[in-house]
């Protein structure tokens, strides 16, 4: 079976700083793939290297078998991959449907000309895409904020607008960066399931970073760790956790083991 997303032998510096140091990873299609690691360790840097916001020092990215290591972020969102960031980047002026609306920006099959003079093809495809819009606002619990500015939305439902606008592009692989950032126990328990049912309903994979143990634990069928850019452990969420290197990365060397520590599944 061919990979849905093949990392080779990554680098990437900032000036002289290496944040990211000889990555790899192989993604298969249908997987649930947590990466995780304390902060700083390069784990957004490795999402701005795949999803094009970043430029690629060394090494090569496949999706689908195919070499996007050059390619811009609107040609690898048209193909299939999307993102959310650790930091909302809604559009906070504009309505909910508006920035579910803005993830089609790349999947418009329709030419300046047909946006410039309102065409009948350029009202087709307008019309399909806000049906699917209002689809997904409805999968999401968000129909009645349709018309309301993304800044008046409570932190959850922010949070799940970022999903929303990131599933209109139907994406094979959804990146996901720290989803659960911020939320209480009752809403990471929701984003857990959330995550759940859309990995089963729209067939996607998903590679996602959290800080929020108890998500991956819950969620992730395998993960990496990273530490100041380099891999130091991957496999299972219940061997991860008990990994030496991953220990000594998240308590230091002195670290009493028998704490509850970040990858307790309980937390």
């Amino acid at each position: 079976m061919t990979p849905i997303l093949e990392i080779k032998d990554l680098w990437h510096f900032f000036g002289g700083l290496c944040a990211v140091a000889d990555f790899s990873l192989t993604v298969q299609p249908g997987d649930l793939f947590g990466l995780i690691g304390p902060n700083g360790a390069g784990k957004t840097t490795v999402f701005n290297l795949i999803t094009g916001v970043f430029r690629i020092s060394r090494g090569r990215i496949f999706f689908r078998g195919e070499d996007i290591t050059d390619w811009r972020s609107p040609r690898i969102i048209a193909a299939g991959l999307a993102r959310t960031f650790q930091n909302i980047r809604l559009f906070k002026d504009l309505s909910a449907l508006d920035n579910v609306l803005l993830g089609a920006s790349a999947r418009h099959d329709y030419h300046l000309w047909d946006a410039l003079f309102h065409t009948p093809r350029f009202q087709r495809v307008e019309q399909r895409w806000s049906k699917r819009a209002y689809e997904l606002l409805a999968r999401f619990n968000l129909t009645r904020y349709a018309a309301t500015p993304a800044r008046h939305l409570p932190y959850g439902d922010q949070r799940r607008l970022e999903i929303a606008r990131a599933l209109i592009s139907a994406p094979s692989l959804l990146l996901l960066d720290e989803p659960a950032a911020g939320m209480n126990e009752a809403e990471a328990t929701d984003l857990i399931n959330l995550i759940r049912d859309l990995h089963r309903e729209f067939s996607l994979t998903i590679l996602l970073i959290e800080h929020q143990m108890r998500v991956v634990m819950n969620l992730c069928q395998q993960v990496t760790v990273l530490d100041f850019g380099e891999t130091i452990a991957q496999g299972p969420p219940q061997e991860i956790q008990q990994h030496p290197r991953v220990l000594e990365a998240y308590l230091g060397r002195e670290g009493n083991t028998s704490e509850q520590w970040p990858l307790s599944s309980n937390q």
